[in-house]
């Protein structure tokens, strides 16, 4: 694991100290560390929305449509196929 030192305004220091302390992490590492996941994971949401956004229309996502998707989970479901 790389070490990285960063510097922080008293205010956004307390504030860390805080959240490790209000929220059970273990150290600022911690905390910080978790929230480069969250972002990495908010990036990456982002990216499948806007390539979902930029892909070609599907089927209408109505009634009929989900009816459809309900048959399909009965049958996997009555053939042993659903994991």
């Amino acid at each position: 694991m790389s070490t990285m030192t960063i510097s922080l305004p008293d205010s956004l220091k307390s504030f860390v100290d805080e959240q490790v302390s209000q929220r059970g992490y273990g150290s600022s590492s911690e905390y910080v560390r978790e929230l480069i996941r969250k972002d990495q994971d908010r990036q990456h949401l982002r990216g499948l929305v806007l390539a979902g956004a930029a892909s070609a229309p599907m089927a209408t996502a109505d009634a009929a449509y989900f009816d459809v998707l309900r048959d399909q989970v009965r049958q996997a479901a009555k053939s042993g196929a659903g994991g």
